[in-house]
Order: structure tokens, then C-alpha cells, then sequence
């Protein structure tokens, strides 16, 4: 075999070594970015979130279970919404009492997606759902307040704010499905009722002068209740002293009774002594130091007062 022949052999042994090379290079390189490329289109969908995939701008799907999901390479884009639910401050606004006072409310409210599709329909972003449960609300509270009186509504004795807050709730949830916008409030609460600064003053003199005369009414009543307990103190009192005095006028007469009868019992034994007790007992009445006596010498009263007791 001569030397050319020898050469040919290896340059064509050469060629196919580097062609299998570059066959294997490339098959290598198609599998890394095939891998790259699915990797990349794999998305996590976590507890609490929807993931939106759109194709072309248009949703064409929601994946809201936990798990590992695929979308279609260079058409389809994935973004995340959440799920949980989620705190929203509204803007102060003045609205005007059923009284004619203007007041300042401020808002909160809870609120949650329920229906993704609907919302990015109707709403487009989080942004654009917000704003229009903040027009709702705001004009369910202007309504609600609007039937109210500025004490009702301030007062907690006459409040019925907790019932207020649940009619605000249902009325926007009513108006926010009428219009197909996929959101759902869990709970409105008003957090702070305020007045204009120029009508504080005037309507804190009022309430303190309101305030003065419940506080005089208060005493009044304490007062009135005051002297009816008295009254009936001293009324029970005077029973009880009348019926002690009418016990002891028959205690009295049940033991001058029972001496009476026990004199009696004792003068009926010796009625001489009787005779003498009578006529001592009737000197204790009829003789005192000025008394002058004129007697007849054989008189009782003379005898006994000469010591003659025969």
C-alpha cells in the first residue's frame, strides 16, 4: 500500500471522528435546553395564591390547588393573585347625617377573591377591584348614615352600629355581585366617626350641656327617690312606736287589772285595814302643807290624826 493511500485512510477516519463529535455536541446541547426550557416553564402554585396563565394576553386558565403546574413555552405567561383574604383602608369621606350634620367616615374592610376570571374580567388588576368596592362602600355608608341622626350614630347607648355594619356589608357584597367583579367583603367596620374641625366646638357645648342635664335629671330622680324612702322610714317608725304603745297601754292594763284584782283578794281578807288604806290614800290627795282642816273631835280623820285608833 503506498503512502497516499495510507494518508487518505486516516483523513477519512478523522472526518468521521469529528462528525460524531459535533452530532453528540449538538444532541447534548438540544437536551440541555430542552430540560432548560421545561424547567423554566414549571411554576410552584403555594397555599394561598392563584396563578393566572394567559395565552396571548387572554386567561385561559387558573390553577388555585398546591402543587407543581406546566405552562406552554413562549405563549403563555404565568401571574400570581392571592387568595387569602386581605385588609383594604378606605379613604375618609363626609357624608351628611339625617339631622343635617356633616361627618367624617372612616373605613376598613375585609375582603377576598372568589372568582379570579371575573375579577380580571371586569376589574383587570387588585388595584382596579379595590377602587370599585371603595366607590360601593362609600356610597352604602352615605346611604345607610344618611337615615341615621348624628346622635344615633355617635351614641353607644342608641347605636346600632353593629347591626350597620353587617346591612354595609350585605348591600356591597349584593352590588359588587351584581356586577360580576369575582371579589366577596367579608366584613365593613366603621373605625372612626369625626365632625369637621369648624362644627366640633359648637357640637362638643351641646353634648356637654346634654350631658349637664341628664346629670341634673340623674340628681332630681335621686332626690325624689331619696325622700320617698324617708317617707316610708318614718311612717314605719310611727307604726312601730303605735303598735309598741298600744302593747304596753295592755301590758298596762292587763297588770293594773291583775294588782286590782290581787287588793281586792288582799281588802276582802281584813276590811277594817281596807277602810284605814282608803282614808291614808285619800290625805295623799286632799292634804298638803297649806291645808287647813276643820274637824269634829269624834271625826275619823280627827281621831286617826290624834293618834286615836280605837
Amino acid at each position: 500500500m503506498s503512502d497516499q493511500n495510507i494518508v487518505n485512510i486516516n483523513e477519512r477516519g478523522g472526518n468521521f471522528k469529528w462528525r460524531s463529535y459535533t452530532k453528540l455536541g449538538i444532541i447534548l446541547v438540544l437536551i440541555i435546553a430542552g430540560l432548560g426550557i421545561l424547567f423554566s416553564n414549571l411554576f410552584i402554585v403555594k397555599e394561598g395564591e392563584y396563578k393566572v396563565i394567559r395565552q396571548f394576553g387572554e386567561v385561559v386558565r387558573i390553577e388555585s390547588e398546591p402543587g407543581l403546574a406546566y405552562k406552554i413555552p413562549f405563549i403563555q405567561s404565568v401571574s400570581t393573585l392571592p387568595r387569602y383574604q386581605m385588609t383594604y383602608d378606605v379613604s375618609e369621606a363626609e357624608i351628611n347625617t339625617k339631622d343635617k350634620k356633616v361627618m367624617i367616615i372612616d373605613n376598613y374592610a375585609v375582603w377576598k377573591i372568589e372568582d379570579p376570571k371575573k375579577m380580571i374580567s371586569n376589574a383587570r388588576t387588585l388595584e382596579g377591584a379595590e377602587a370599585r368596592m371603595e366607590e360601593f362602600i362609600y356610597s352604602v355608608t352615605r346611604s345607610e348614615l344618611g337615615r341615621l341622626n348624628y346622635e344615633e350614630i355617635i351614641n353607644d347607648e342608641k347605636s346600632s352600629r353593629g347591626s350597620l355594619n353587617d346591612q354595609i356589608t350585605t348591600k356591597v357584597n349584593e352590588l359588587l355581585a351584581k356586577d360580576n367583579y369575582g371579589i366577596i367583603v367579608t366584613d365593613v367596620r366603621i373605625k372612626r366617626t369625626d365632625l369637621p374641625a369648624e362644627n366640633e366646638q359648637s357640637v362638643y357645648t351641646r353634648m356637654i350641656s346634654e350631658r349637664q342635664s341628664t346629670a341634673q335629671e340623674y340628681l332630681s330622680r335621686g332626690d325624689a327617690q331619696k325622700n320617698v324612702i324617708i317617707a316610708e322610714t318614718d311612717r314605719t317608725v310611727r307604726e312601730m312606736l303605735a303598735k309598741a304603745q298600744a302593747d304596753a297601754e295592755v301590758i298596762r292594763a292587763e297588770g293594773e287589772a291583775g294588782a286590782a284584782k290581787v287588793y281586792n283578794e288582799a281588802f276582802s281578807k281584813d276590811p277594817e285595814f281596807y277602810s284605814l288604806f282608803r282614808t291614808l290614800e285619800s290625805y295623799k290627795k286632799t292634804i298638803n302643807g297649806e291645808t287647813v282642816i276643820v274637824l269634829p273631835s269624834d271625826s275619823p280623820y280627827a281621831r286617826l290624826l290624834m293618834g286615836n285608833t280605837n
